[in-house]
This record gives structure tokens, C-alpha cells and sequence, in this order.
């Protein structure tokens, strides 16, 4: 499970219910279905509008990205891994590289070592490796726009709902309760709509590109290695040119490490 996702929900829930509290009202007035339904149908609405049905047959998957931990290599287990193959290509020749590229479980990574070891040329390898990275991209960001467009028609339809609200209230002008309840209806209104938008669909959208980002950085460090294989770098650079995609921090403790290994 990602914790910060759900971590976040629950300081935003908390924020506004501890913060309503102190301003003496009670969390339950935000139990106010006719706001409820405007927002979050209408948010519903015009994203199922805005987007073609297969984009938003992922939605119910893209929650599952949000709430579950990333489950990606780590970027020095592909180094160390480069630096082994790149030790035996430069021994045995890029056929030795087939057995290993069989045990290989991320699929990107054993396409590219494949058209390495069928002979495919540099340039024809890194087109379509990269072409796969930016198809990849599009789809990732097809996703992120979806909650991005939710963050920004939400508060607009929270507006909406205060409109609403306050048509009501001016309807019962006679009735000073029912007025009180139909003005305090309309800034439930607002109130969830720029929750809604700015706590939760804007914060979505962007995690979702940092997940995309993270995934693309280490299938270009896979495209970098594959290639530098291809043109028999020894292993010590290509160590030193994958560690480039790593922080300085960690850069400087993989070094380290590879040093003392070799002393």
C-alpha cells in the first residue's frame, strides 16, 4: 500500500474536521446529500464528458496505482545487473546474453536485450525503445489528466452548488430556519468542492506523474545500458554512466560500494 496517498486523505479529513471544530461547527453539517450529489456526480459528469470511454474504463484502476506501492526495480540492482551482462558480452559476445535474457522478468528490458542479441543496430534499438517509453507516456498521462481536469471542474461546480444553494434560500425568506439551512447547504457546496479539487483530484494527478516519472527514468537507464552494451563498454563505465540517473547522494555510495567489492 502507498502510505502517503492514504496518509494525505487522512490529514485532509482531519484538517478540515478538526478545523471545523474549532470554528464551532459541527463535522456533521458536511453530511449534506444534495452537496454530495452535486459535486461528486457532477464531477462525474463532466469528466465522463470530457474523456473517451476507454480512458475512463481505467479510472477504477488508476485508484488501485494511487493507493498501491510502486513496484519497481531498484535503479542499482539495473546497474549491478548491466555491469554483470556487460562483463560477459565483453568475454563471450552478445549471444552469451540470451540465457540471461531469458530469466529477465520486466518485459521492456527483455525486448531490448533481445533485438541487442538478434543484431539489431543502435539506432534501430534505441527508436523503438524509446518509441514504447513515449507510447507508455502518453497512456500514464492520459490517466494523470483525468483527476487533473476533476481538480479544476470540481470547485467550479462547488459554485454551482452555492447558486443552488442560495436560489433556495431566497425562496424561503418567510421560514428564517429553512433559509439558514439552504445558505449553510450552499457552502457545504463549495466547501466540498475545493476539498474535493485541491486535496484530492489535483494531488491524484500529480502523483500519478511522479509514478510515471520514476518508471521512465529507469527504462531510459535500461536504454542507455542495453546500448552501451552494444558498443562493448567495459562494466566500470557503464557503471559510472547509469549512476549519472541516480542522486548525488546515492551515486556517491554505489561507488563506494563497487570500490570496496573490487579492493
Amino acid at each position: 500500500m502507498d502510505k502517503t496517498s492514504v496518509i494525505g486523505v487522512i490529514l485532509g479529513l482531519v484538517a478540515v474536521g478538526v478545523g471545523m471544530f474549532f470554528k464551532g461547527v459541527s463535522p456533521v453539517a458536511l453530511v449534506n446529500p444534495a452537496a454530495i450529489l452535486i459535486i461528486l456526480l457532477g464531477t462525474a459528469a463532466a469528466v465522463t464528458i470530457a474523456f473517451p470511454t476507454h480512458e475512463i474504463k481505467k479510472v477504477p484502476k488508476l485508484f488501485g496505482m494511487l493507493f498501491k506501492e510502486q513496484t519497481v526495480q531498484d535503479p542499482k540492482d539495473i546497474i549491478r545487473y548491466f555491469s554483470e551482462i556487460a562483463d560477459i558480452a565483453r568475454k563471450e559476445g552478445l549471444l552469451a546474453l540470451e540465457s540471461k535474457s531469458q530469466e529477465v522478468e520486466d518485459q521492456f528490458l527483455k525486448n531490448g536485450l533481445t533485438l541487442a542479441i538478434d543484431g539489431q543496430s543502435a539506432d534501430y534499438i534505441r527508436d523503438v525503445l524509446h518509441e514504447e517509453i513515449d507510447a507508455m507516456e502518453e497512456r500514464h498521462s492520459a490517466g494523470a489528466s483525468i483527476f487533473s481536469q476533476a481538480g479544476t471542474y470540481a470547485p467550479t461546480l462547488g459554485v454551482l452548488g452555492a447558486v443552488i444553494g442560495l436560489i433556495a434560500a431566497l425562496g424561503n425568506m418567510e421560514n428564517t430556519e429553512e433559509m439558514g439551512h439552504a445558505i449553510a447547504g450552499a457552502f457545504i457546496a463549495t466547501l466540498l468542492g475545493i476539498f474535493t479539487g485541491y486535496v484530492l483530484w489535483h494531488p491524484f494527478a500529480n502523483k500519478l506523474k511522479r509514478k510515471s516519472k520514476r518508471e521512465v527514468q529507469l527504462k531510459m537507464m535500461m536504454v542507455e545500458g542495453i546500448l552501451s552494451i552494444i558498443e562493448g563498454e567495459s562494466p566500470r563505465v557503464i557503471e559510472q554512466k547509469l549512476a549519472s540517473y541516480l542522486p548525488a547522494s546515492e551515486r556517491q555510495l554505489l561507488m563506494e560500494g563497487e570500490a570496496n567489492e573490487t579492493a
